[in-house]
């Protein structure tokens, strides 16, 4: 008599478990092609935005000489803007200017007007300005990146450090976009970017001048946004926690401090350039760059000013006591 019992197929499982292996082995390379090709395109359209976006155009930075300022000269100087270079030390906005024309084919790029601007210096000013005007008779881009810090108790801080920041946080950086606004308004074009921490939005204990100068020089630019507009001029402000050339290892530290740290909430100079290349292209009014827990603290001492204001506080004397904030 035949039985009607199935023997168990035991091929099957070893079957499937091939076939996954397969699969994944086949899957993983191709996530990594695929991968490495998103970051070639995103390298050719940053490319390529960088080049629409100030090619032919006059460009100022209003300091050339910090590490984000070099990084968008360089950028900007590829992609065929006339730039306007300045600083403080002659001599390294000399070097700056030989190493961009050795990197660059001078058939597709335009040699950098050089301008010494030291905002710390009121009296020079006017002079500077005069020599920027000179240079083509127009503005298309001021970017304003420049800026000073001090970190102290505010009692300790004296009023003349107070007045530096001030002329450099703010009285500079104003003074210097009023003298280049008129061509602006009767070309009817341009685009202002200030450069700013996110201190404008978010001040921390010892950082008292540095923060007020920050939030005044915000309060201007948020003003005159609204002003221009008629005119087609662009007014926009790139808020970072702080830049960093590298990322820091982890540690312990005080909660409240972690919302301006450099370790390790900052930004890189790259992302920096990067955020100012595309808010020239999408003409954005403001950008937070920050990651989460700063930016939950904005919105923490807009919505729930007490609960903020006692963490500030909780942090005091630990902060005094780190060397390393």
């Amino acid at each position: 008599m035949e039985s009607n019992v199935t023997e168990p197929q035991i091929g099957v499982p070893s079957l499937g478990m091939e076939w996954l292996w397969s699969t994944t082995v086949l899957l993983v390379p191709a996530v990594v092609v695929l991968t490495a090709g998103f970051f070639y395109l995103y390298g050719l359209v940053l490319g390529l935005l960088s080049k629409t976006s100030v090619r032919n155009k006059v460009v100022l930075l209003s300091d050339a000489l910090t590490g984000l300022g070099k990084e968008c000269a360089s950028l900007f100087h590829r992609g065929g803007a006339r730039l306007v270079l300045c600083g403080r030390d002659w001599d390294q906005l000399e070097e700056l200017s030989e190493e961009l024309s050795r990197n660059s084919d001078p058939a597709l790029t335009f040699p950098v007007k050089l301008v010494l601007l030291d905002f710390g210096d009121m009296d020079s000013l006017s002079e500077a300005v005069d020599e920027v005007l000179e240079c083509y008779g127009c503005l298309d881009v001021l970017i304003l990146n420049s800026s000073i810090k001090v970190k102290a108790p505010a009692h300790t801080v004296s009023l003349e450090m107070d007045k530096l920041l001030m002329d450099n946080n703010y009285f500079g950086p104003v003074t210097l976009t009023k003298a280049v606004l008129p061509t602006m308004i009767s070309r009817r074009t341009g685009h202002i970017m200030l450069i700013n921490s996110i201190q404008a939005k978010l001040p921390v204990p010892f950082r008292a001048t540095y923060a007020a100068s920050k939030h005044a020089v915000q309060a201007f630019f948020d003003c005159l946004r609204a002003e221009v507009e008629e005119y087609g001029i662009s007014v926009s402000s790139i808020n970072h926690t702080f830049i960093s050339s590298t990322a820091a290892p982890e540690e312990q530290r005080p909660l409240w401090s972690w919302l301006y740290s450099r370790k390790p909430l900052g930004v890189t100079v790259d992302e920096a350039a990067t955020e100012i290349v595309k808010t020239l292209n999408n003409r954005k009014r403001e950008v937070l760059m920050a990651p989460s827990l700063p930016k939950m603290a904005v919105y923490m001492r807009s919505f729930f000013p007490n609960v903020f204001f006692a963490v500030m506080a909780a942090g005091v004397k630990d902060a005094a006591a780190d060397p390393l904030q």
